[in-house]
């Protein structure tokens, strides 16, 4: 990962994290025969390093060393700011090692939260690549990441502040160094949001999204003024304990790669600056850089190791850093002072607030968000609480942003939400990627592609046009139109061409090969009864051909028309390897079918088709049992149904090949036992790594056959597999009591 930053900013590395102490109780020192020196601390910018601060700031606290000024960049204004506020070294030390950085590096919305068409659409549309089209052009993001989660990291630290004045109002003034994207000078935030000012100061360009300040793009403050002496010294400071975390210039040796050339020029970024800062220390002032040159800007796991290498540093001038100490009644006084102060903001979370302002900068109606978000005025809101309601905001697939603010009236608390939609559209590219190979003698790779066209009106209409290569060929577009402004009711219209490989298999070689081609039109009705499923209704038209591809080269015709009814219902928080949730759908439809046999044609008989479908997943502790449960059945009174559902493939019924039974009736389910390897013993933070088992059973029956449970096939399998931001990952073995044998290798394919 600490590569990857490098390269994603081109010489814009991440030095990551910035903030002031009022000298409102100010204590004396010792010689009461003139004034305490003032001190400032300048904590510099170093990403996952940051922690090394609070080493420092352990030992000025063991010291009665007080602090009347920070100034921070990067991590450092994250700290500074923490301190400032009135945190301890002890909770500043809490807060970074219980905080799950790396999730601020990453802004998908987690499968559960997505609604129900979302979830089906993501499982597809796997590369995580955002393109919109927007007057004719293809546009993108202005950052890998958009800064959702980061923001909202940075807000569960310091809590339901209200938009300030000044930061000189906080316990310990505090300032936080950001850049001017535009003009690359260093921008002091002195007031307005502190988790606004924090992040913003901390914004790796090129990786997270500038954040909006004041009409100007703000990004990592490390790229103007990474050691901020000159901000501390111009608050009033008079000595300066400055911390430097940053990264050295790389010597000869290590730039054995362009990423180290890379790194290198995102040194001479910083480097340059820091070295402009040290020139302003004098003799009186304390420069302290902890050894932490080792360490990578995104290990954010190794932080618990800097915290001692500050301290080590700091003790190492202690001598020349208790010059600036008082005793132990006048610090006792200081902090408690300081701590008192501080209440003054974070008793603020207990108050209500009067309004809920929506600023809406989409074509999203109010009444919507309004809905989604479900706060009410006259009511306090906590920290946790308001990050869950912009969760689900988010978790519309809307927006750029969601943000929020408290702003503290003469009439009371206000709460400002900010809903920003993405301006990399209003249209939208998507792509997927799977590929499968079982190691014998089918392997097959599919690539999908969507449009979607939205906000079409007020109502937030849709249209998407989806095309899929590969072993299976579909062309898809579909119109939706909410009926209200909350999409509680819709009306739906979709044509799907489809074109695939039906293969007939024995002992797991295709004996026969038909493909099938159809066109269907579908016009329903339907409604959104909650997030996660819906309930539709509608008619349907279908016409297709199944041509055999072998000598006989036989050839039926079939139409199809009638009603049918989809319900469908999915919590699972992943479509592959689940851990908990439940994934539910019904489709029955109830039609007329004619078929033609090499152009002799029948007469059109009535049909009844139902399919259903069941996943869910129960977490014991590092495992988790996973249940599926599927059945097909047709009524008919001809001979053949061109309705078919299929059997067979990894965890569906494993050894037999994929899709290698089908017929239009089914029965089958599975208990699927995954143990969590990846966390548990290799140490792996960002993603899992299942090692599982299963045990199946099921069989197809045709339209004159009976279903049997006698005849059911029994199966299992072993598995190692993953999920990723590309979809699943997962290398298994099947075995059926018939003989069958198959190996899977999957990769971005949900199975």
């Amino acid at each position: 990962m600490q590569r990857l930053v490098s390269i994603g900013v081109i010489g814009l590395v991440a030095m990551c994290l910035s903030l002031p102490l009022m000298s409102f109780a100010q204590p004396q020192a010792q010689d009461e025969s003139k004034p305490r020196l003032k001190v400032g601390l300048a904590l510099s910018g170093g990403g996952a390093k940051g922690a090394a601060h609070v080493g420092v700031l352990k030992v000025l606290e063991e010291n009665n060393i007080p602090v009347d000024f920070v100034t921070g960049t990067s991590i450092g204004s994250f700290v500074g700011g923490l301190y400032a506020l009135g945190y301890s070294a002890d909770e500043i030390e809490a807060i970074l090692l219980n905080t799950n950085w790396d999730a601020g590096f990453s802004d998908s919305v987690p499968r559960e939260a997505l609604g129900y068409r979302d979830k089906q659409h993501r499982d597809i549309y796997n590369i995580p690549i955002n393109l919109g089209i927007s007057e004719g052009e293809v546009r993108a993001p202005s950052g890998w990441l958009q800064g959702q989660t980061m923001s909202q990291l940075v807000r569960e630290s310091v809590g339901e502040l209200p938009v300030m004045d000044s930061f000189d109002d906080l316990a310990i003034p505090f300032r936080a160094v950001a850049t001017n994207l535009e003009t690359r000078e260093a921008v002091v935030l002195s007031h307005g949001s502190l988790g606004k000012a924090m992040q913003a100061s901390m914004t790796v360009p090129g990786i997270l999204n500038p954040v909006e300040w004041d009409g100007m793009l703000l990004v990592d403050g490390g790229l103007a003024n990474n050691m901020p002496v000159d901000v501390v010294k111009a608050m009033g400071a008079d000595v300066v304990i400055a911390v430097d975390i940053g990264s050295p210039l790389l010597k000869k040796d290590d730039m054995d790669s362009a990423v180290m050339v890379l790194e290198q020029l995102a040194n001479f970024l910083t480097v340059g600056g820091v070295e402009r800062q040290k020139a302003l220390l004098s003799e009186d002032d304390v420069l302290l850089i902890p050894a932490v040159k080792e360490f990578g800007t995104t290990d954010f796991s190794r932080m618990p190791e800097s915290i001692p290498l500050g301290r080590q540093v700091a003790e190492a001038q202690l001598e020349h850093l208790k010059e600036f100490a008082t005793d132990s009644s006048d610090y006792a006084d200081y902090r408690l002072a300081k701590r008192q102060y501080s209440k003054q903001w974070t008793s603020d979370a207990t108050r209500p607030v009067i309004a809920v302002n929506i600023r809406n900068m989409s074509k999203t109606s109010e009444k919507l968000i309004r809905e989604t978000l479900g706060l009410e005025a006259g009511k306090a809101i906590s920290a946790n609480e308001l990050n869950q309601a912009l969760d689900n905001l988010y978790a519309l697939n809307k927006y750029q942003r969601v943000d929020a603010q408290f702003i503290n009236t003469d009439q009371g608390r206000v709460l400002d939400v900010f809903v920003i939609e993405k301006p990399w559209g209003p249209n939208y590219l998507e792509f997927g990627v799977s590929w499968e190979d079982n190691f014998n003698f089918k392997s097959s790779i599919q690539f999908d592609f969507s449009y979607t066209i939205t906000d079409i009106n007020r109502q937030g209409a849709y249209w998407r046009n989806e095309v899929q290569l590969g072993e299976n060929r579909l062309l898809r577009s579909e119109f939706y139109q909410p009926i209200d402004e909350t999409d509680l009711f819709y009306a739906r219209a979709q044509y799907n061409f489809q074109d695939r490989d039906w293969p007939v298999y024995d002992d797991n070689f295709a004996t026969l090969n038909f493909d099938k081609r159809l066109h269907n039109g579908e016009l329903g009705i339907g409604t959104n009864y909650s997030r996660q499923g819906i309930i539709e209704v509608g008619g349907m038209y279908e016409t297709g051909e199944i041509i055999s591809r072998d000598a006989a080269n036989t050839r039926f015709e079939y139409d199809i028309y009638g009603a049918y009814l989809s319900i469908g219902y999915d919590t699972l928080n992943s479509a592959s390897f689940p851990t908990e949730g439940n994934q539910a759908k019904l489709h029955v439809r109830v039609v007329e079918e004619r078929f033609r046999e090499n152009g002799i044609s029948g007469g059109y008989e009535p049909a009844f088709h139902s399919e259903f479908d069941w996943k869910g997943a129960l977490k014991l502790g590092n495992s988790a049992v996973v249940g599926k449960f599927s059945a097909a059945y047709t009524n008919t009174d001809a001979e053949f149904s061109s309705y078919g559902s299929d059997l067979g493939g990894f965890l569906n019924l494993s050894g037999y090949f994929k899709d290698s039974l089908v017929g239009p009736k089914k029965l089958f389910g599975a208990l699927i036992y995954q143990y969590d390897l990846g966390r548990t013993v290799l140490d792996m933070t960002q993603y899992p790594l299942y090692l599982g088992a299963s045990i199946e059973t099921g069989n197809v029956w045709q339209v004159d056959q009976t279903i049997d449970i006698d005849e059911l096939i029994y199966a299992g399998s072993l598995f190692i597999g993953t999920d990723t931001q590309l979809g699943p990952a997962a290398l298994g073995f099947g075995a059926a009591e018939t003989g069958e044998r198959a190996v899977y290798l999957f990769v971005g394919r949900v199975f």
